[in-house]
């Protein structure tokens, strides 16, 4: 069957083409004078005029020919042209020489390859008529287009799939759920090739599709997401406008349901069971109920209510966001022994819910929840509740406060005992009975020490302490009139020498330990020592003050400058309490304003003013002062001390004082010579003519004559100095030992004083020859240790200076 339509449509094909040649033109071209030729083409300048033209069919080529043969296209040919074979034809552009061949000498094209449409839909080439004898062109290079002829070889394609659309469950019918498309290659401006329709092959139950626009709608009305979510449509697009021949191709488009609220939340059961023991605390979860709902998404979201009053009283229901669970909690405490058993009704709405499937009925729905509360050993309650209670202050050890009662809640009723907290009473100030529960007082009570009491009462069962309660319970201790009232302060007052009768000195006032009910009430009268007193007069102003007025004209300062004023205060009661109190009041000499210029006792007031802390704190500064003082002498005399220790070691100090004294060997107090007499005999010679013998020292001593003469030691040929050079080697040593002192060794010191020092030489070579300009002033900075030194040459500068002058 397909061989024979393929075999009908080349048949038709070739008739086609057959009536396009015969119904060809031909097109001439008219060749005037040399511009109508190529430029410089001799054979077309050769004569003035010449007429020539190209002369063809209007080329067409069928589309995908499969036969053996190549397949004839058309024919060019030129007016010129004599049927004697002098003309070659020659064709150039797409395609030539490959796919279109030319016969030079007929001038007929044939295709040799295969050719498609939706490939390529023409091919431009150029016609050439050339003589064969001396290859001149006779004809100008003409262009022609060889178009494909289109034949329905393409199906139409869905080049947007996959298709995956959606519609809402229980859509009205005609409801447009999407659009497919789908292309033809072929050619759309010959015949039906690109003319494209859509049909439903699979799926057309539910849906249909427009034929021209390929809208696919709903076929019915009561699709349900809850019975099936998904359906795959299979669409066919078909060419040639449907008929028969035509090519077809086909796409599935998966259609998804959505989902509406259309069904209430449904409870699985109609009675859920749950317990919890009597002792849980408010906010416990007693447990989860949950209505199932068939759609999905928000449509499931849900809220629950209890809807019973006891429910509501006694339960708290709420929704668990997460899970769309109802939560089942305590919301007052519950008690076995009044109900063991709780019938709580719950409620499951929807939280959104559409107008439009109102009808469909009720969005909600209910059930039963039974709660049923266990029984547990509970520890006993207080009762009644109250918290405070009263005693007087003055009761007696032993007096009881108040009772406490508890009873154990459970059914077994178990006896109960009693203690106190003594965490919270630990000065055992009250007792409990373990078995009444009375409280008493186990110490003296004073309310000015402690007016209030907070205890903590504990109740057990008798034969299980592990089962207690605690009550915080309130003492008030109630005040009894137990402390007489005093002044508020040692009063002191002042009075003039001028003072007139009558005058106001000082204002009384008292305080009072004790608290009355009714508050207190003070009575004013002087003391009965202080009857025959006509100095002062005591004014009870009713106010718990008094007042003191002068009550004779002027005070004496010399005959009396102090007066004692004893003043009795008495208190309200019962029973009524008194005490004494004493002002002092001071003469003193005022100014005509009245102003108080001096007392008698002013440096006693004034030490009178300084409390204890100014007093402790002037000792202080005090004692501080004497330890600084005594600090400092105790440093000083340490470091006089260290000065002296270190004067005694230093041998250059020793032979500076030897110098000095001027006495040689028989100087003992810088060093001791007695054991080198005894075993020497030193010879002295002295320079200068200063006279006097060896220790002496007369005002006619001369200062410079001693320094130079220095004691010369003459050493026998039989003595030894081997004591000398033993001290001298240990004295290096010690020196060279220890690290923390220069060297003393005066050989140490000169021989390695090295080059370029700072310090001039302490040689005493050439120091006193005569005419020397040296100035020794500079030893003076050189510190404690070279001040004697310096001292020395200090003096003998002078005393050149004063004899030269």
């Amino acid at each position: 069957m397909a061989k024979g339509l393929q075999g009908f449509l080349w048949t038709m094909l070739l008739l086609f083409c057959t009536i396009q040649e015969l119904g060809s033109w031909a097109v001439h071209t008219a060749v005037e004078g040399p511009g109508l030729g190529q430029p410089g083409d001799p054979a077309l300048l050769a004569s003035g005029r010449v007429k020539r033209g190209w002369v063809w069919n209007q080329f067409f080529v069928v589309e995908e020919y499969t036969g053996t043969e190549p397949l004839y296209v058309g024919k060019i040919h030129s007016d010129s042209d004599e049927g004697d074979g002098s003309i070659k034809y020659t064709i150039s552009g797409e395609g030539a020489g490959t796919i279109f061949l030319i016969d030079e000498i007929t001038g007929d094209i044939h295709a040799t390859e295969r050719l498609d449409r939706e490939q390529k839909t023409f091919y431009t080439l150029r016609a050439q008529a050339r003589d064969r004898q001396t290859d001149q062109l006779l004809e100008p290079e003409s262009e022609f287009i060889i178009k494909v002829q289109d034949i329905n070889d393409s199906e139409p394609r869905f080049l947007e799939g996959p298709y995956i659309g959606s519609v809402a469950e229980l859509s009205p019918i005609g409801t447009s759920v999407m659009q497919v498309m789908a292309s033809d290659a072929d050619d759309p401006t010959y015949g039906s090739s690109a003319r494209v329709v859509y049909s439903v092959l699979e799926g057309e139950q539910h849906f249909t599709v427009d034929s021209k626009t390929g809208v696919i709608r709903t076929a019915v009305a009561d699709l349900d997401r809850e019975t099936q979510d998904r359906y795959e449509v299979v669409i066919r697009a078909t060419d040639m406008a449907g008929q028969l021949g035509g090519l077809s191709g086909s796409t599935t488009v998966t259609i998804v349901v959505t989902d509406v609220n259309d069904n209430p939340p449904r409870f699985p059961q109609k009675m859920y069971q749950f317990s919890i023991v009597e002792t849980a605390p408010v906010g416990t979860a007693i447990g989860r109920v949950k209505a199932e709902d068939s759609d999905v998404g928000e449509n499931t979201d849900m809220t629950y209510q209890v809807k019973d009053e006891e429910g509501v009283e006694m339960f708290r229901v709420t929704t668990d966001s997460n899970t769309q669970e109802a939560v089942i909690t305590v919301q007052k405490p519950l008690d076995y022994e009044s109900k063991k058993v709780h019938t709580v009704v719950v409620e499951a709405l929807n939280k959104f819910v559409d107008p439009r499937f109102v009808d469909l009925g009720t969005f909600r729905d209910q059930t039963i929840v039974r709660v049923s509360v266990l029984d547990v050993d509970e520890p006993p309650e207080f009762r009644p509740p109250s918290n405070l209670m009263e005693v007087q202050e003055d009761a007696h050890v032993g007096s009881v406060v108040g009772v406490v009662t508890a009873l154990d809640p459970d059914t077994a009723n178990h006896p109960v005992r009693y203690a106190i907290d003594r965490s919270t009473d630990a000065e055992r100030i009250f007792d409990i009975d373990a078995k009444t529960g009375a409280i008493v007082t186990g110490k003296v009570l004073d309310r000015e020490t402690a007016g209030w009491h907070n205890i903590t009462v504990l109740a057990m069962e008798a034969d299980n302490h592990s089962q207690v309660s605690r009550a915080s319970l309130r003492i008030r201790i109630l005040d009894v009139n137990d402390n007489p009232p005093e002044l508020a302060t040692p009063y002191e007052a002042a009075v003039c020498e001028d003072a007139k009768p009558g005058q106001l000195i000082q204002t009384i006032s008292v305080v009072d330990r004790d608290e009355p009910q009714s508050g207190h009430r003070f009575y004013f009268t002087l003391a009965p020592e202080a009857t025959n007193n006509h100095h002062f007069s005591l004014l009870d102003i009713q106010d718990n003050t008094a007042a003191v007025h002068t009550q004779r004209v002027g005070f004496n300062r010399q005959e009396q400058d102090v007066y004692l004023l004893p003043i009795l205060v008495v208190d309200s009661g019962p029973p009524a309490l008194s005490s004494t109190g004493t002002l002092t009041i001071r003469v003193c000499g005022c100014d005509s304003n009245g102003a108080i210029q001096s007392c008698n006792s002013t440096a006693y007031i004034v030490s009178a003013t300084l409390s204890p802390g100014a007093l402790i704190a002037l000792l202080v500064c005090v004692l501080i002062l004497v330890v600084l003082v005594l600090l400092i002498l105790t440093l000083k005399r340490h470091h006089k001390s260290h000065l002296t220790s270190e004067d005694d070691e230093d041998m250059r100090d020793n032979v500076i004082k030897y110098n000095d004294e001027g006495g040689g060997e028989q100087d003992t107090e810088a060093y001791d010579m007695s054991a080198l007499r005894s075993l020497y005999d030193f010879s002295e010679i002295k320079g200068g003519d200063g006279g006097g013998g060896p220790g002496e020292g007369g005002p006619g001593r001369n200062p410079a004559s001693e320094l130079h003469a220095l004691p010369q030691w003459v050493q026998s040929p039989d003595l030894d100095f081997s004591v000398f050079r033993d001290y001298i080697c240990r004295k290096v040593e010690q020196a060279d030992e220890d690290l923390s002192v220069p060297p003393y060794d005066s050989f140490q010191t000169y021989a390695f004083e090295g080059s370029d020092s700072p310090v001039p030489s302490l040689s005493s070579i050439n120091t006193w020859s005569s005419g020397s300009e040296q100035d020794f002033s500079y030893l003076g900075g050189w510190g404690p240790r070279f001040r004697q030194l310096a001292a020395l040459y200090a003096g003998r500068r002078g005393e050149e200076d004063s004899e030269e002058s």
